[in-house]
């Protein structure tokens, strides 16, 4: 069978791994924006609060794409467009609340507007380059051919 064919199961530690090498990622960005805008102080305060909002927010975000059926012949599942509408909709969310979160910390709404702005093209560069590289790992994937084969190779023994 061509694996575009194949039917999968993702589980969730795979949805809670991307979730933490992303917040890994997006923190340190997320700091060196604050302090480059604003000023040190301001970056750690930011990346820290996002220590806790982002993840929460990244796991819901991702659980909802998974069970995403955006097309029922199943092209979109496994493609460039998916993955670019997924950049989209978490770099909405993660704009609104770095904006709020940048206000609230600095009590400058100007400040937390040129943060999220900011970050709007370094973090879709970053998410985009993300993803991809997580299309291109099998880790939390499960074919389904692959359970019944060893499903039968249990029954045979």
């Amino acid at each position: 069978m061509e694996e575009k064919n194949r039917k999968v199961k993702i589980a969730q530690k795979r949805h809670i791994a991307k979730a933490v090498t992303w917040r890994t990622l997006g923190t340190l960005d997320t700091i060196f924006l604050g302090s480059v805008i604003d000023n040190s102080e301001t970056g750690m305060m930011l990346g820290t609060a996002e220590l806790i909002t982002k993840p929460v927010l990244y796991y819901f975000h991702e659980r909802i794409w998974a069970k995403a059926d955006l097309n029922k012949k199943k092209e979109l599942l496994n493609s460039r467009k998916r993955h670019i509408a997924k950049t989209i909709t978490w770099r909405i969310i993660g704009t609104l609340d770095t904006t709020l979160l940048g206000w609230a910390i600095s009590g400058d709404p100007y400040i937390g507007m040129k943060i999220g702005v900011t970050e709007v093209i370094t973090k879709m560069i970053l998410y985009y380059l993300h993803e991809r590289l997580w299309y291109k790992t099998n880790f939390g994937i499960t074919y389904y051919e692959e359970v019944e084969a060893s499903v039968k190779n249990k029954e045979n023994e």
